[in-house]
């Protein structure tokens, strides 16, 4: 694997800090369990479809704090030991991370035949998108920027 050195842009960037870090972060190896797809599901809208085969809604956690959302999950611990010919179905615990842009927020998750759905939006609030004026218009004339 290839590695790249962020610090020059650490000592001739103000306030990219936490870009070069989100570089930094995605060079580490990551465990691939479970397995997820992340999809584009039209220009503002993402789904995060992680296999979860052999858990149970009680033993997933969804959390964001900040721009950060954590998938965990904690197997709960079997009373009674089961004696496997062949264990295929993995049932570790396991934990992702993903960075959210700004305005990306949660909708909805769901837990259907063994794959979690998380769906995604970015909304722009209002004050931030973009507008028309109008030359020699008032504060009425004032127009939102249709894409």
């Amino acid at each position: 694997m290839r590695t790249y050195d962020f610090s020059p842009l650490y000592r001739s960037a103000i306030g990219f800090d936490r870009l070069a870090q989100f570089f930094d972060d995605s060079q580490r190896t990551e465990s691939s369990y479970p397995p997820y797809n992340i999809e584009l599901v039209n220009e503002d809208k993402y789904r995060i479809t992680m296999a979860v085969a052999g858990f149970d809604r009680s033993e997933i956690e969804i959390v964001t704090e900040g721009d950060t959302l954590k998938i965990t999950g904690r197997k709960a611990r079997e009373e009674t030991p089961r004696n496997f010919l062949h264990r295929g179905i993995a049932s570790r615990d396991f934990e992702h991370s993903f960075q959210l842009a700004e305005h990306v927020h949660i909708v909805g998750a769901k837990l259907d035949n063994g794959l979690l759905n998380i769906e995604l939006a970015r909304e722009i609030p209002e004050a931030l998108k973009p507008r028309k004026i109008l030359i020699d218009g008032v504060g009425e004339n004032v127009q939102k920027l249709v894409a």
